[in-house]
């Protein structure tokens, strides 16, 4: 079973930056479309936002419902318990997607990693493994799945990271990302922690944070 085709927001008819954003466990690619506009960019900024969808599998700690994820959660614990060949074959497609705009012409210095919760956790995994400079990584209410998994490649040592985090959200817990930060702190990454009062979702001071981010990689 492929992976369906991501959806596609192109801010400029000419785009020179790519942002890939994965969405979270039960969502799919339609889910941050219409915070593209709400990002609040500058019209220099030319992006083409790629937002994927999840393929549709059981999902084992919700029953076995059948849902969009990039992999199968066995448990809904703190430490999560997945299947690690669905984690990698999700991690494998990302990195197509990063091939796919290497070849349009976007250089890999001009691509961002972004994901919200089970996407965030993919995110992590494809962005400090991969084997060329990314302009940065984003991670939203989110976890490291596998942190036996990461290869922290050099390419990415100074890649800028900046971890978002609801303080009050009860699905992924705020330990979570302070786990990750934890971890990469120790690997001295460049990280930038936000929280925010609200739960498993983006706030509207959230979303002007990103955008003010994502300018900041590029100017």
């Amino acid at each position: 079973m492929a992976f369906p085709e991501p959806l596609v927001v192109e801010t400029h008819s000419t785009c020179d930056i790519a942002v890939i954003w994965l969405h979270g466990l039960g969502a799919d690619g339609f889910d941050f479309q219409d915070v593209v506009p709400a990002l609040n960019l500058p019209d220099n900024l030319h992006i083409r936002f790629i937002f994927p969808h999840a393929k549709e599998i059981p999902v084992t700690a919700n029953a076995g419902y059948v849902m969009r994820a990039w992999y199968d959660i066995l448990e809904f614990s703190e430490e999560r318990k997945i299947n690690s060949m669905q984690l990698a074959e999700s991690v494998n497609y990302v990195d197509a997607l990063i091939a796919q705009q290497l070849k349009r012409g976007i250089s890999s210095k001009r691509i961002v990693i972004a994901g919200f919760s089970q996407g965030g956790a993919v995110a992590y995994q494809v962005a400090l493994n991969y084997s060329q400079s990314l302009a940065g990584l984003l991670t939203m209410s989110t976890y490291i799945a596998e942190p036996e998994a990461l290869t922290f490649a050099a390419a990415n040592k100074a890649l800028p990271i900046l971890i978002q985090h609801g303080q009050f959200d009860p699905v992924v817990l705020e330990q979570q990302a302070d786990k990750a930060l934890t971890l990469l702190q120790s690997k001295h990454y460049l990280v930038t922690t936000q929280r925010y009062p609200t739960e498993h979702n983006l706030c509207t001071q959230q979303v002007l944070d990103i955008g003010q981010w994502l300018t900041s990689l590029f100017h």
